[in-house]
């Protein structure tokens, strides 16, 4: 049996985007302005390779951490890999059972039930209905959906969803399991116990291809590393000089015009057009967000997720969380949001930005900007925490207590 679980090689992927040359018109002056110039497109469209030239190997029992800035082409290659979508050229070929989370719900039917949908994902998988069985008890507890089993997965909250979702793509013993960052949509505590299942499968000697932004935990989980940039491989080795050459590559660039980022969720009801953050440990500091509204808006929420550049959080800011209502606000404008005195230490940092309007996203941007906290004088001593323990410094005193109080 070949050592190899994943050969890639010369794989690439291009897409067109199309470009409205006229606003929408009436059905009637469509069709007339086809008769008058039979000739002439509707629009024009542009090639864009996500991925091209793409070629490594995943030797089996491998845990392979792949990484790369928004846009880079990672979930791209992981849909050629899941046969999700077709390559335009080169091959991929896995050799074993692949099992694929790449994005809440992935494999569902959402008219069926959640233990409907375990079998009906591990039949995909080949998988005989005895197996199935043996582990259906494992898979419901580790998803903590024990009460809604026989509830319709499309009444089923995302978060829900990904913890059936996981459970399902890693307790049906596939090969070669596919993991994307949608383990980012859970909490705190379910990521940590999908990270430790996910060592459990890598030493049971299966393959893992897990897509994060989280440094710390490619580092720890893999043992090698790809690194993609506009859609081509900078990098393979070692997980910790992959990561490393990532850190180096983002820590000299500060995206913060955010008009032309096409990598971005939501309704566009609303867009982050700038990212600007000026702030110094200790001080009084602000974060500038450049929107247009077209039309305005009402009922908006903002949040600002900012990680170290290995992913690790290291700070939430909503004007939801602080009872501060935004709206109605003007068609274009800029929001603030202000840091009475920052806790962050010193260092580079990265920001996502979310929006909601009504209740409904309007825009998200990960990776919307670097943010570089200048050192203060936080406690009033000209002395900060030493390096190493942590990105954040919060106020506090010291007293003596007599004994027995």
């Amino acid at each position: 049996m070949s050592d190899i679980a994943v050969s890639v090689r010369g794989l690439g992927k291009r897409y067109r985007i199309a470009h409205d040359r006229e606003p929408y018109a009436r059905l009637t002056e469509t069709l007339w302005n086809t008769i008058r110039h039979p000739l002439r497109r509707g629009s024009a469209a542009e090639e864009f390779w996500a991925l091209r030239d793409v070629s490594f190997d995943v030797t089996r029992g491998d845990v392979i951490g792949i990484i790369g800035r928004n846009g880079a082409g990672k979930s791209t290659l992981l849909k050629i890999l899941s046969r999700i979508t077709e390559p335009t050229e080169g091959e991929a070929v896995l050799h074993g059972r692949v099992s694929s989370l790449l994005e809440v719900g992935t494999g569902f039917h959402p008219e069926l039930t959640g233990r409907e949908n375990i079998y009906l994902s591990g039949s995909i998988l080949g998988m005989r209905r005895a197996d199935i069985r043996r582990r259906f008890d494992e898979i419901v507890a580790f998803a903590e959906v024990d009460r809604f089993l026989d509830t319709p997965v499309k009444r089923y909250s995302s978060g829900m969803q990904v913890r059936l979702g996981f459970a399902v793509a890693a307790h049906l013993e596939p090969e070669i399991l596919v993991v994307d960052e949608v383990l980012a949509v859970g909490d705190a505590a379910f990521q940590k116990k999908c990270l430790a299942k996910m060592e459990d499968v890598a030493h049971g000697g299966r393959t893992v291809l897990f897509v994060s932004h989280n440094m710390a935990a490619v580092e720890s989980l893999c043992t090698t590393g790809l690194l993609l940039a506009r859609g081509n491989v900078a990098l393979a080795g070692s997980s910790k000089a992959v990561v490393q050459e990532y850190l180096s590559t983002v820590e000299s660039e500060s995206p913060g015009d955010l008009a032309a980022r096409r990598d971005r969720e939501g309704t566009g009801r609303l867009r982050f057009t700038r990212f600007d953050a000026q702030i110094r440990t200790g001080a009084r500091s602000q974060i500038r967000l450049h929107y247009s509204a077209p039309g305005g808006a009402a009922n908006v929420e903002i949040s600002i997720g900012i990680f170290t550049l290995r992913g690790e959080g290291a700070a939430f800011l909503g004007n939801a969380m602080t009872g501060q209502e935004l709206g109605p606000i003007p068609s274009d404008g800029i929001i603030v949001c202000e840091l009475p005195s920052a806790p962050l230490l010193p260092g580079t940092y990265s920001a996502n930005v979310y929006c909601t309007v009504g209740g409904v996203v309007a825009d998200w941007v990960q990776d919307a900007s670097r943010i570089e906290v200048a050192e203060g004088d936080f406690f009033g001593t000209g002395r900060l925490p030493p390096a190493g323990y942590g990105s954040t410094v919060f106020g506090h005193q010291w007293l003596v207590s007599p004994p027995g109080e």
